[in-house]
């Protein structure tokens, strides 16, 4: 485990190497799992702000379920706000492209350049997810791993990406180009000593 400006960072996320490879994975973290994509507490005003702009991205049933239950949902498990689902468990905001490939009406209204807000963090971020313990001042960010996401770890390989790089603006969007930059040094200088010992 490292630490960087007061948060913890898996070594995972420096070793293991990731590029998402969506012709493989169709975009499955959308519609697989129980709960929605975790929310920070400003991203819940957020999702109501951007609605009007994001709703004629996605789909009827979709617009019918937000309808009913709102743009975001508490979930009890893991005790945290999160995206809505569909009843099949499938985010609320996902769309699909031409080639049938799960995508975010969210980020897809950002892209338009309808809003502002690209998508939620957690998403953006993701394989790396935040744990949190606001009691403690405690924030760590975890590699997630998920057998669905396999084609990515292997195309990371062959390319040689490190995680920590493939989500680097995410990682900057949330925690600023110091914490990057720092994140970065620390990784060549481990990375340097590893190289060394052979």
């Amino acid at each position: 485990m490292l630490i960087v400006k007061d948060i913890l960072v898996s070594d995972d996320i420096i070793e293991q190497q990731f590029i998402c490879n969506l012709e493989a994975c169709k975009g499955a973290c959308c519609w697989e799992g129980d709960w929605g994509a975790p929310l920070e507490e400003a991203e819940l005003e957020t999702l109501k702000e951007v609605y009007k702009q994001v709703e004629p991205y996605l789909s009827e049933e979709s617009r019918r379920r937000i309808e009913e239950v709102g743009p975001y949902t508490y979930f009890e498990e893991p005790a945290e706000y999160g995206t809505s689902l569909l009843k099949n468990g499938a985010c609320v905001y996902m769309i699909y492209d031409e080639k049938g490939v799960a995508k975010c009406g969210i980020e897809q209204a950002y892209v338009d350049k309808k809003i502002d807000f690209k998508k939620p963090i957690s998403c953006h971020l993701y394989p790396i997810r935040i744990s949190q313990d606001e009691a403690v001042g405690f924030e760590a960010l975890n590699y997630d791993r998920w057998d669905i996401c396999t084609a990515a770890c292997q195309l990371g390989k062959q390319a040689q990406m490190p995680l920590y790089r493939f989500v680097k603006d995410a990682i900057i969007r949330k925690y600023g180009e110091s914490f990057y930059e720092e994140l970065d040094l620390i990784a060549k200088y481990i990375k340097e000593g590893e190289d060394s010992a052979f």
